[in-house]
């Protein structure tokens, strides 16, 4: 019995890490406390907008971001620098992630839309 619970982890750990591309970015969200005040390009932040920050995407870059998890997807400006986090591609607006299940950090995929 617990030689088949085992094996049953196993193999859904695989399906799991097999479902996660290897190039796969990392999403974290943002926002509690911060409401109302300057964004690195001044403008207010509003948490539950639907605004991110980046590294280094140019202020108004619109980004496809796509929860692999879920599949859902929401095009967010990037208006922030960030995140500040190793290995964390994207901040994103408690808004929009939350429009796409993103509850603490997930791996995504980003699409310049324009």
């Amino acid at each position: 019995m617990l030689l088949q619970r085992i094996a049953l982890r196993a193999a859904l750990a695989c399906l799991v890490l097999a479902s996660v591309p290897a190039h796969a970015d990392i999403a974290s969200w943002y926002g509690p406390g911060l409401a109302g005040r300057p964004t690195a390009n001044g403008e207010r932040f509003n948490p539950g907008g639907f605004t991110a920050a980046h590294r280094s995407l140019p202020f108004g870059t619109r980004v496809r971001v796509t929860n692999h998890a879920n599949g859902r997807s929401v095009v967010v400006r990037i208006n922030d620098r960030g995140p500040f986090v190793a290995g964390r591609s994207i901040d994103l607006a408690a808004g929009a992630a939350r429009a796409i299940g993103v509850l603490g950090t997930s791996h995504v995929r980003l699409e310049v839309v324009r």
